[in-house]
């Protein structure tokens, strides 16, 4: 599986911006799917995940009720909505896709895209 993330930009705070992560290979809607973020000089951090199939999402407390993750498998997709969006939003994104949830939300997985950076001016 590759993973190919993009969408990142340049916004001013309380904007939106919505984050993709186009995966190759058939075998792609079998995997949970990630975002994570990497500030400088900070630690990855996790942000939210989706099941296999769309049915189950999980998110990070610091980002939970404004960021909303999706999938549309048949286009092998997944989409990280973000709102309300916050200069400490800034950072560079990368999705990863792994079976094991658990292994997933740790940072483990799999599979990782190059990461797209997002910048979020006060």
């Amino acid at each position: 599986v590759q993973l190919q993330a993009s969408g990142g930009g340049s916004v001013q705070a309380g904007a939106s911006l919505t984050l993709s992560c186009a995966g190759s290979g058939r075998s792609f809607s079998t995997y949970a799917v990630g975002w994570f973020r990497q500030a400088p000089g900070k630690e990855r951090e996790f942000l939210a995940a989706v099941n296999w199939s769309g049915g189950d999402t999980w998110f990070a407390d610091s980002v939970k009720g404004r960021f909303t993750i999706s999938r549309d498998n048949a286009v092998n997709t997944v989409n990280l909505q973000m709102n309300s969006l916050k200069p400490e939003d800034t950072a560079v994104y990368y999705c990863s896709a792994e079976k094991n949830r658990e292994l997933l939300t740790r940072g483990s997985g799999d599979y990782w895209g190059q990461g797209t950076l997002v910048t979020v001016s006060s």
